[in-house]
């Protein structure tokens, strides 16, 4: 690790620079404070993208496999001319808006559809109105998931049981088990417990979990779910931010899911904040009066931004021109490389890891394959997953911060895959 962080200061002179620049007047030196868990000693400043492809400040080019973890799953630069265009913002619909509900009503299948500029912000917006329509106080997450920074949706189950704020959470508004119940993915019985105490109004959940790494359902899964909510009265919320690797409807379409309420978060955008939410013609008629109202502008559901005329024709070039069944065909391919070649290195080391993958979405693992969060979260290596990130970057390949996960995009070819292959076989050769 040392001769990799060595090596990374050598690579990296103009971004030592630039990252020197921004201590002066970045909180935490970064934009955002996500970006410090990037490994080396600072971030790699970029300067131009386009593809599946970056190039930095040092004039170093990168194969991007985590393309903005979602944010540019169609690749870069693919939609930004035909969007920045249009009309910035006149609060006002455009004609855009009807094309882009339609196509994600054919998509997904719920009829009705709002927009906003964040997956957090449309997580927020339907669980105010799962409260609102059942007049029930909690809602019901999975552990270990993540939903953005919805406040509810920030909790785990502690190590006896208890509700409790997920490690690193600042400064939750209230203790989380006043407003969340937590059941970990794949435990129908938990699940069944949990929703039988009458109080939660919304189960909102993804299909497969993805943020602590990607653990899939178990057959008979979602179906379980949606019986259990069913009966309990509790709507159930399916956040496809980041399962759309499943296919162009997500894994609601790809799995015949029947969910209440859609989340479709920023890979819908082509790198512009976007996202959606779509519900079935019963919970948008019970719902029309209080979109209607004299508070409909203060009513905590909105944002000036959200909808906007450029936000709305960067989704309909998004998704009139990428993320169709063509790309998948190739993306779900590739990445099905992507895991044999890992899957591969990981047999001839005789290492006791594992791979998953979930459409045109890939990760290894240091671990067998886990079935739930908890399961996930206690097997992370924090200093093997930093030495295997900067083993890659150092060698022009960038994965998905936080976790091995690796995107396919319709940019990426099978020369990409296999430069991965390689880089990912050496670094086993020099760990074992």
């Amino acid at each position: 690790m040392s001769a990799e962080e060595e090596l990374f200061v050598e690579l990296h002179p103009r971004s030592a620079e630039l990252a020197a620049d921004g201590r002066r007047h970045l909180l935490a030196g970064v934009p955002m404070p996500w970006m410090t868990r990037w490994p080396g000693a600072f971030p790699v400043h970029v300067a131009e993208a386009s593809g599946a492809r970056f190039v930095d400040v040092d004039g170093i080019e990168y194969v991007d496999f985590c393309l903005g973890d979602t944010g540019a799953m169609t690749g870069h630069g693919t939609v930004g001319r035909s969007a920045a265009a249009s009309t910035s913002t006149t609060m006002l619909p455009s004609a855009d808006a009807a094309w882009v509900a339609d196509e994600l009503a054919r998509r997904f299948g719920m009829s009705k559809w709002q927009l906003t500029t964040s997956a957090t912000d449309a997580n927020r917006f339907v669980l105010r109105f799962a409260r609102h329509l059942t007049s029930r106080p909690k809602i019901a997450v999975m552990d270990w998931c993540y939903h953005g920074t919805v406040d509810e949706t920030l909790a785990i189950l502690g190590s006896d049981g208890a509700v409790v704020s997920r490690p690193g959470a600042i400064g939750p508004q209230v203790d989380p088990a006043v407003t969340t119940r937590v059941v970990p993915f794949n435990d129908v019985d938990a699940l069944d417990a949990a929703l039988a105490h009458g109080d939660v109004a919304a189960l909102l959940m993804e299909p497969a979990l993805t943020n602590i790494g990607i653990v899939l359902p178990q057959a008979g899964y979602h179906e379980a779910v949606r019986e259990i909510t069913r009966r309990h009265g509790v709507l159930l919320i399916i956040d496809e931010t980041h399962t759309i690797s499943a296919g162009p409807g997500g894994c609601t379409r790809a799995w015949g899911l029947d969910p209440d309420i859609v989340v479709i978060g920023k890979p819908i955008g082509g790198g512009f904040p976007v996202a959606t939410y779509g519900v079935t013609d019963e919970i948008a008629a019970s719902l029309d009066p209080a979109l209607h109202g004299h508070d409909a502008d203060v009513g905590g559901v909105g944002g000036t931004l959200a909808g906007s005329a450029m936000a709305t024709a960067a989704i309909r070039a998004t998704l009139s021109t990428t993320l169709l069944d063509t790309d998948y065909e190739r993306m779900i391919p590739l990445a099905t490389r992507w895991t044999d070649g890992v899957a591969g290195a990981i047999a001839r080391f005789e290492l006791p890891w594992s791979v998953q993958q979930l459409g045109c979405r890939a990760e290894y693992w240091f671990c067998p394959l886990p079935v739930n969060g908890a399961d996930a979260a206690a097997a992370v290596d924090d200093q093997l997953d930093a030495f295997m990130h900067l083993w890659s970057l150092n060698r022009g390949i960038l994965m998905t911060p936080f976790h091995n996960m690796a995107l396919l995009s319709p940019a990426h070819v099978a020369g990409d895959v296999d430069r991965h292959t390689e880089v990912f076989s050496a670094a086993l050769a020099a760990l074992t």
